[in-house]
């Protein structure tokens, strides 16, 4: 082969290589599930593994790992009726296994089985992430609301109402809230999914591998969160608190009956001057035509 032809092949694969060398180390998924369940075990695999490669890109996993085991379980399993309620999946992420219960409707955080899914995927790449080692549970969850793209005005206003409910409630206590009813545990979820999306766009989308790749080496969390952020966690939670502080404190306002009653007031007069206007350009239309059919109108005529 000549020079010139090397060359040229060289020139055609690099881009193949490179694309192929940036693209994140998909997981596989093994799926077990009894017979009544196959309609829902079909639907997972049938899903597109490159909604995956979000959630390996914020972990910053290198490697693949093992297949994670994701078992779905029917209502009558001895899984479910362990869980409470309102809980439809959950994570063993150092046994790199996933439990989903099908058959209940995903509450919030996720709202479909696939958002459950992805969901729980993430906390089992967090902990491969992080070498196994021990993770907050707040960012553990707010990571996995992240990494699942579902984040939305929905948890916006649900992060509003908690504040307006329980006021500054700091990170360190969110935990415990994991553990309390379905308002404490959403409310948890708000929070922290709030704090890890302004995490994001404070710090960049690598600061969460940044932590979990120093948790893996032994780092304590906050010395990992300083390395990753260039902030304290105190620092960022309180720039976190005054910024979204400005959101819970307008949206009150704007939906307070007195901003209401404004707000109608002000689109009464609005609507009232469109109106006149457009009665006073149909008058001058009709004053027009009238013109056009009859001529000028006559003079006036003063009788002496």
């Amino acid at each position: 082969m000549t020079r010139a032809a090397v060359l040229l092949a060289l020139a055609i694969l690099a881009p193949l290589t490179s694309r192929s060398a940036s693209e994140p180390p998909l997981p596989e998924l093994a799926i077990e599930a009894p017979a009544e369940l196959e309609p829902a075990a079909s639907r997972i695999r049938a899903l597109d593994p490159r909604r995956l490669a979000s959630i390996v890109r914020i972990t910053g996993v290198e490697s693949a790992g093992e297949p994670i085991r994701v078992i779905l379980a029917p209502e009558d399993s001895d899984a479910a009726r362990s869980a409470p309620p309102w809980v439809s999946g959950w994570a063993y992420g150092s046994l790199g296994t996933v439990v989903l219960l099908p058959e209940r409707t995903p509450s919030y955080p996720d709202s479909s089985l696939e958002e459950l899914l992805r969901h729980e995927i993430a906390h089992v790449l967090i902990a491969r992430a992080a070498g196994g080692r021990e993770v907050p549970r707040w960012f553990n969850e707010g990571l996995a609301m992240a990494a699942a793209e579902v984040w939305s005005l929905d948890d916006r206003s649900r992060v509003t109402l908690a504040s307006l409910a329980g006021g500054a409630t700091p990170l360190a206590e969110l935990d415990r809230l994991f553990g309390g009813d379905r308002g404490e545990v959403a409310r948890a979820y708000a929070l922290s999914g709030a704090f890890v999306q302004d995490m994001l766009r404070a710090y960049g989308p690598a600061a969460p591998a940044g932590i979990l790749s120093r948790l893996a080496i032994g780092q304590p969390f906050d010395e990992a969160f300083v390395r990753s952020t260039g902030w304290t966690l105190e620092r960022a939670e309180e720039a976190f608190r005054r910024r979204w502080s400005i959101w819970y404190r307008w949206v009150p306002a704007l939906s307070s009956s007195l901003t209401l009653w404004l707000a109608i007031t002000l689109l009464a007069l609005w609507a009232g001057r469109r109106r006149r206007a457009r009665a006073a350009a149909l008058e001058a239309q009709w004053e027009e035509e009238e013109r056009r059919l009859y001529g000028p109108p006559p003079p006036d005529e003063t009788i002496h």
